[in-house]
């Protein structure tokens, strides 16, 4: 069996959406936890080497560019959400994801990320979710028999989750990349979710 490479790729791009994807990196690059400490580290891939300016002001220096990147040196590529893919820009990283599932790597999409998927047909034949039915009824794919009221669905190796819902978006990415025993995802959770320190003691016991 080929061993899943240690890379998780994160796109970036101007007015990023910074509260998405936080959790789900932080959790990749901080071993704490981890069945295999350090296992994974994050790097950022945007459309071309520039700068990019996310919707918080922070500016983010790309590792590397679309064109670099392969799917077989990855083991996820994660899209959040931004204004940007309301304006029909980000179609890059649509065939980009598309190649990745094309060589069985999963693709991870939040937000207006899950419209640029949907622009590019790729929510056509697989579950999903999103803001809203009607936000993806928007872009006039034809996937709208599979959308999914939920707060995250994971369906033919593709995550969608809706902005709203960054902490399950996050506990899907851990569980498709078996980042945690699930005992320790679940403590994880229910700590970020209710703030109950119950679920703290069970992380540290």
């Amino acid at each position: 069996m080929t061993a899943m490479p240690n890379t998780v790729h994160l796109f970036v791009l101007d007015t990023l959406a910074d509260w998405e994807p936080g959790f789900a990196i932080a959790g990749i690059n901080n071993p704490d936890g981890q069945k295999q400490p350090g296992r994974f580290t994050v790097r950022t891939v945007a459309i071309t080497p520039d700068p990019v300016t996310t919707i918080g002001g922070v500016r983010i220096q790309p590792d590397l560019s679309l064109d670099q990147l392969h799917p077989a040196d990855s083991a996820m590529l994660i899209l959040p959400g931004g204004e940007s893919w309301d304006k029909g820009e980000n179609m890059e990283a649509v065939e980009k994801a598309r190649t990745f599932l094309s060589a069985g790597v999963p693709v991870a999409a939040i937000c207006g990320a899950t419209a640029g998927l949907a622009r590019g047909g790729i929510l056509d034949t697989r579950k999903h979710t999103s803001n809203a039915a009607e936000y993806l009824a928007a872009t006039g794919y034809r996937g709208g028999h599979l959308y999914q009221q939920a707060d995250v669905v994971h369906d033919q190796h593709v995550i969608t989750a809706s902005a709203m819902k960054s902490l399950e978006f996050a506990r899907e990415i851990f569980r498709v990349l078996d980042l945690y025993e699930e005992r320790v995802l679940e403590a994880w959770y229910g700590l970020f979710k209710t703030g109950d320190l119950k679920y703290y003691a069970q992380l540290t016991g």
